[in-house]
């Protein structure tokens, strides 16, 4: 059993915790590789161990049998597409604020233990497919556990938008952007933005309009296997933005249109508490009944 250990450097200080559970699944049998989730930034000081060695995340996945991630669910987001690729399921340890995808907390580590005989269970998760088109040219591909953001940025413009499925009109939007998420991501910004909470081991596309300024605008749950178009009007001379999975933007422009579906690739999670997701609602988001 190839365990892949992923900290998070800026919320694990020291990587303290990665290293007690580098110790925790070492004793109990299981081969540790640790790494970082990603290239810290230029001229960060990182409190990293000394002579700790490091490996690639991306060249230990091709070996590995599980990734625990420690950090908060952006870890976990920014570890998915990768671990998806590889078909690695993927364990997270919170060290965040909510961390509602993260299956323990920090003081919970002896709990790993079992991971080194194969005791635990797997919850998949689907994904969507992102790709933007410029007439038919593919500018732009990715893929997201948690949601595609359409949005106008920072400028104090209104965002005008077109939202088709299967190339009929759904709706039109004025405001401030839309959200299409997947169940995983509706507990996520769709939610804040009024969006419905979906049990993310369900399957469907959440359609949610981000500050509309129209009364008849929606949130909206749409079948998995439709295929949802943002199209921008073309001679548009404002500049729209989409974010996958809180990532780094991709510029639109008039005439762009982002096609979003479901992904034949899921994201696997690990699983050792049976514990039910409204439970997990209650104890990260206060309740549905407060």
């Amino acid at each position: 059993m190839k365990i892949v250990l992923s900290s998070n450097p800026y919320r694990d200080k020291g990587l303290r915790a990665a290293l007690e559970a580098k110790r925790v699944l070492e004793h109990a049998g299981a081969k540790t590789v640790m790494c970082l989730p990603f290239q810290p930034k230029k001229g960060d000081r990182l409190d990293l161990p000394r002579q700790l060695p490091l490996s690639q995340l991306d060249k230990e996945l091709a070996t590995a049998d599980l990734l625990i991630c420690f950090g908060g669910d952006g870890t976990i987001l920014h570890a998915a597409r990768d671990a998806a690729f590889h078909e690695v399921p993927i364990l997270g340890v919170n060290m965040g604020s909510v961390g509602f995808m993260a299956e323990l907390e920090r003081g919970e580590l002896p709990l790993l233990a079992p991971l080194a005989h194969g005791m635990y269970t797997i919850e998949e998760r689907m994904m969507l497919d992102v790709n933007v088109l410029r007439g038919d040219r593919l500018i732009s591909k990715d893929v997201a556990l948690n949601d595609a953001v359409i949005s106008k940025g920072s400028m104090a413009r209104v965002a005008e938008m077109e939202v088709l499925a299967d190339r009929v009109k759904v709706t039109a939007i004025t405001g401030d952007g839309v959200i299409i998420a997947s169940p995983t991501g509706s507990t996520a910004y769709s939610m804040s933005a009024g969006g419905p909470i979906v049990e993310p081991t369900s399957k469907s596309i959440i359609v949610t309009p981000v500050c509309a300024h129209q009364l008849a605008a929606r949130a909206m749950v749409l079948a998995p296997e439709r295929v949802v178009t943002v199209q921008l009007p073309r001679g548009n001379r404002k500049y729209l933005y989409l974010s996958v999975d809180g990532g780094k933007a991709v510029r639109l422009s008039g005439g762009d249109r982002v096609e979003i579906g479901c992904s034949q690739r899921v994201t696997q999670l690990v699983r050792l508490a049976d514990r039910s997701f409204y439970q997990i609602i209650n104890q990260k988001l206060g309740g549905l009944s407060q």
